[in-house]
């Protein structure tokens, strides 16, 4: 069975300034969905689910239809896909919506949409990270190699230097790893980025304490392998979490939250996987130039065909 590839492209790029799913940066209006799943067909998935807003859906289906209509997988088979929405009064029976909330849950709860639509090892990506060949390479590798197993994921770390924006703070999950190479922890930080002084801080989600990061830190990019019964697991910690935090306004279920609960409490283990491949992405409108630049670096190259697709 060919793993999945999740695709969160349900954010509202407000500090971008619109969305960032839909920016064509590739020399022939590609996005970097496009390069993602790219790699994702070459490297073995056969499915590609998108979280996406109600909003929006229809435009990301006709996008999909039109670019992607030819894209068949290795062996032969058409690439697969599938579309279901993150809407904020998606939650739990027994919990009611502060109805002055407007945003969301967040990543955890953006994968929990897509629970009814996977039923196989998948990946999960953000919409807006490059990540690289090498990076889908690895994660296919290993999600194939668990194929039946439970309560073990995996992580593609990246240094936690090479994912800062000059153009603004950003959040990152930071990682401790142990010497067996699994993840101890992974905590949410906001508002990351180098200070004057040379050092990076950042905000401890769990605390809400400003802290130094060690700018060598393994960080999560949100690209993540999940065996399918992390859906179970992440539902019941969704519960939890709901049960404390979800009457404020901006509390957010992130999915470094739903895989910290499991460490601790020994319900799954993280294996955090290294790849060669150098992350970048479109955060903020300035970061775009210099993405629109690495694109057509790729082409120039012959590192990906262009167009992309035909």
């Amino acid at each position: 069975m060919k793993p999945t590839l999740l695709v969160l492209a349900a954010g509202m790029g407000s500090r971008y300034g619109g969305l960032k799913q839909m920016d064509g940066l590739g020399p022939n209006g590609e996005t970097i969905i496009d390069y993602s799943i790219y790699d994702a067909v070459e490297a073995g998935f056969g499915k590609v689910v998108y979280i996406v807003r109600e909003y929006f859906k229809e435009d990301m289906i006709k996008h999909v239809h039109e670019k992607y209509s030819n894209v068949t997988c290795p062996d032969g088979e058409p690439l697969q896909f599938e579309f279901v929405t993150q809407e904020l009064n998606k939650i739990p029976e027994g919990f009611t919506l502060n109805p002055e909330r407007e945003k969301p849950w967040g990543t955890a709860h953006a994968v929990l949409m897509a629970a009814e639509v996977i039923n196989e090892p998948f990946a999960v990506i953000n919409g807006d990270d490059y990540y690289g060949k090498h990076s889908f390479k690895v994660l296919a590798d290993w999600l194939k190699a668990h194929e039946g197993k439970t309560g073990e994921f995996c992580l593609v770390g990246f240094e936690l230097q090479n994912t800062l924006s000059e153009s603004g703070a950003v959040s990152r999950g930071i990682c401790t790893t142990g010497e067996d190479g699994y993840l101890t922890t992974v905590v949410e930080h906001h508002k990351i980025a180098r200070a004057e002084d040379g050092k990076v801080y950042g905000e401890n989600s769990n605390t809400g304490e400003t802290v130094e990061v060690d700018g060598l830190a393994n960080c999560s990019m949100n690209m993540w392998g999940f065996t399918p019964d992390y859906f179970v697991k992440s539902a019941e910690i969704f519960k939890t979490f709901l049960a404390k935090s979800g009457n404020e306004l901006k509390s957010e279920f992130y999915i470094p939250y739903a895989i910290d609960s499991m460490i601790k409490d020994g319900t799954g283990k993280t294996e955090v996987l290294t790849t060669s491949s150098r992350w970048f992405g479109v955060t903020f409108k300035e970061d775009r130039p210099g993405v629109v630049a690495k694109f057509q670096e790729f082409a120039d190259q012959g590192i990906y065909p262009t167009p992309l697709y035909k």
